[in-house]
């Protein structure tokens, strides 16, 4: 194992990073495949519930060593903004994760930064200039490619699975703006505790009592999500963001490879053909932005010093957490593109 380590260590620290940042879409694409095979037994409210509750008592670890300090706060309001919105996205992910083949769940996925960047725009004054407004654009239309309206018949979760991402890209304008008052634990703590709370009565009016094999599949659901989130902060932690969020896209591989096994299901031309215009958009504003960042030495900065990530940060999938308040420690207050 020391030995593992130490050619890992000689290794360039973006692919390091994007080493990392494999083992995060493999955690989450997991999740997924978890989420969907529970979810053909139990009601996507309940899983949401369940996810919230073993995801606080996986951060109460953390919650204990930073001390009780971290529990004072001025900004009720925003931490229950923040835990309404976070759980929003996390049950409508879930729906649609449940009930849509695992690839379209994530191409859907993938609109996050499109949402972010209208968002950005409205409530964090962000400028954004018209090329990343086409970039967007181009990505709705590879949103529309997929839905295809008009030849086939929308359902609810694919409106779930849209919504979701609306919703976590509202997550992140909150953890911005929380974030510039208030420490990282402060946020996830209040976070699961709010979604927990909320969670509960839905998860309450669906409720089935989980057989022990469910049970271990939501606890192994739980512990996926969170080790997708510690692998994608170490990821950005010693790596270029431009250089591993590519490989994050890496997720509708393993989406696809988990649909075809599991459950019999191989996305259709529409499907790849919206898929591949919803990532080209989302990865050439990923790039405008660090472009942007950094106007003389975009791209140069050097591994291991504070990243800073804009509107197409790293987000659980399917999820209403995300990596930036947990990461925001090392990587500096955030800025948004010019």
């Amino acid at each position: 194992m020391s030995r593992i380590r130490a050619r890992l260590r000689m290794l360039p620290p973006n692919v390091r990073g994007a080493l990392w940042m494999l083992l995060a879409a493999l955690s989450f694409s997991t999740m997924d495949a978890c989420i969907k095979l529970i979810g053909q037994h139990m009601h996507a409210l309940e899983i949401a519930f369940f996810r919230c509750a073993f995801g606080g008592l996986a951060v109460m670890p953390f919650v204990l060593r930073a001390g009780v300090g971290i529990l004072r706060t001025g900004r009720w309001g925003g931490h229950l903004a923040r835990g309404l919105t976070g759980y929003m996205a996390m049950a409508l992910g879930f729906y649609g994760v449940a009930n849509l083949p695992l690839a379209d769940a994530t191409a859907l996925s993938f609109t996050r930064p499109l949402f972010m960047i209208v968002l950005a725009a409205i409530f964090l004054h962000e400028t954004v200039r018209w090329r990343r407004w086409t970039a967007t654009m181009v990505g709705f239309a590879g949103v529309v490619i997929m839905v295809r309206p008009g030849l086939a018949t929308v359902d609810m979760a694919t409106v779930a699975a849209a919504t979701s991402a609306l919703f976590v890209a509202a997550v992140g304008v909150q953890v911005k703006r929380l974030a510039a008052t208030e420490r990282p634990e402060t946020i996830i703590f209040y976070f699961t505790l709010i979604s927990s709370l909320l969670s509960l009565g839905p998860a309450l009016y669906v409720w089935r009592t989980p057989t022990l094999p469910e049970l271990c599949g939501l606890m192994l659901l739980g512990a996926l999500g969170s080790l997708g989130q510690y692998f994608s902060i170490r990821s950005y932690r010693i790596a270029e963001a431009t250089a591993v969020d590519p490989v994050d896209y890496a997720r509708l591989v393993f989406a696809t490879f988990y649909g075809f096994v599991l459950f019999g299901n191989l996305p259709d031309g529409w499907t790849i053909a919206g898929a591949l215009v919803i990532v080209a958009s989302t990865l050439y504003i990923t790039r405008r932005e660090a472009k942007l960042r950094h106007p003389v030495t975009a791209g140069t900065a050097m591994p291991g010093a504070p990243v800073q990530v804009g509107t197409a940060g790293s987000v659980a999938p399917g999820d209403g957490t995300t990596t930036d308040a947990a990461s925001r420690a090392w990587r500096g207050r955030e800025s948004g593109p010019a």
